[in-house]
């Protein structure tokens, strides 16, 4: 009887040692798989967060759920949860690089455009300072304070092309419909009419905060 108890017990005391070592062996290759994916949407952050945050935000919530999941020893869960993130780290990169290039696209016409209708209006404006014919319900006060208007715009339109040169496209891109209005103004004043208003490109450049709206180049 004791050659029995004792040898029952070896065997108990074996197989808890087994499924001890099993459970430290998920452990570490779960914790590798989720330091890895961690490790790949770190390597994304930068770029990800000017041109494609909502998906950052998705892929650190997933990297987060397989974090909880390891911390209740949910293994499985643990690693599919890992496993997902890894490849949003995937996705992520990808769309930042593509986000980046349809908006630089989109920047370098911008920046090929808008400087034209900024000089058609001040060439107007000085002309009419000269003596030029006023267009019809005009007056001089009303041309003194677009004088004024074309001030405020030239500096947004330089803010938003500082903003490009260093790098925040999405900042640049933000200031642009307030832009867009101004110019729209001085059309409508019939002291300029730029023909970039009626560029297709405007109705993607007004859409940029919707979130995942195509931008197309037409």
């Amino acid at each position: 009887m004791g050659r029995k108890t004792g040898w029952f017990l070896s065997l108990l005391l074996g197989t808890v040692f087994m499924a001890a070592a099993c459970s430290d062996s998920q452990k570490e290759a779960t914790q590798a798989a989720i330091n890895a994916a961690e490790s790949a949407i770190d390597a994304a952050q930068q770029e990800a967060a000017k041109y494609a945050p909502a998906q950052l935000q998705a892929a650190r919530a997933t990297l987060q759920s397989a974090k909880d999941a390891l911390a209740k020893s949910n293994y499985p869960a643990a690693l599919a949860a890992a496993q997902d993130a890894a490849n949003k780290a995937k996705d992520l990169a990808i769309a930042a690089t593509s986000k980046k290039a349809e908006w630089s696209k989109q920047w370098a016409e911008l920046s090929a455009s808008v400087p034209k209708s900024l000089d058609q209006i001040k060439a107007k404006l000085n002309a009419y300072s000269h003596g030029a014919q006023l267009p019809p319900g005009l007056d001089q006060d009303q041309i003194e304070q677009a004088k004024k208007d074309y001030e405020q715009l030239k500096k947004a339109w330089a803010d938003a092309t500082a903003s490009a040169t260093s790098g925040s496209l999405r900042d640049a891109m933000d200031k642009v419909p307030s832009i867009q209005e101004q110019i729209k103004g001085a059309a409508g004043n019939q002291i300029v009419a730029p023909t970039f208003l009626r560029r297709p490109i405007w109705r993607d450049v007004l859409c940029l905060r919707a979130k995942g709206a195509p931008i197309r180049t037409e």
